[in-house]
């Protein structure tokens, strides 16, 4: 089983950027945070790459049923959307929450990860 899910986009990065958060919000996420890992690697090791942005999705309704079936769940949440610059064009992935959740021996959990997997990939496969 694959640990993510994928889409090129052949738009500019920062147009990508703006259609990922726009389709996660139809899809009921909201992004918490939003790091530059292109600036962090300038910043801290003086070195280049193309841009790459991680983007911690967050849906409410989702993480707080999560919470309550599993405490320690947060250690692996929001889910992470990366949004990077390939020669092909904008690679947009995210992670399968399914596949993260195998590492977590409680099957309460396998119904919410089913239904985030689900709004996770229409939020990517309609960009």
């Amino acid at each position: 089983m694959n640990y993510y899910f994928k889409k090129v986009l052949h738009v500019s990065f920062d147009e990508a950027v703006a259609k990922v958060i726009e389709n996660l919000k139809q899809e009921g996420f909201g992004v918490l945070t939003e790091i530059d890992v292109q600036a962090t690697m300038k910043k801290k090791l003086d070195v280049e790459m193309p841009s790459y942005k991680i983007l911690g999705a967050c849906n409410p309704s989702f993480a707080y049923q999560a919470l309550q079936v599993e405490d320690k769940i947060g250690t692996m949440l929001p889910c992470n959307v990366i949004v990077q610059q390939k020669a092909e064009g904008v690679e947009v992935s995210a992670v399968d929450p399914v596949a993260s959740m195998q590492a977590i021996e409680n099957p309460s959990l396998q119904g919410i990860a089913e239904q985030v997997r689900a709004k996770l990939k229409a939020a990517i496969d309609n960009l």
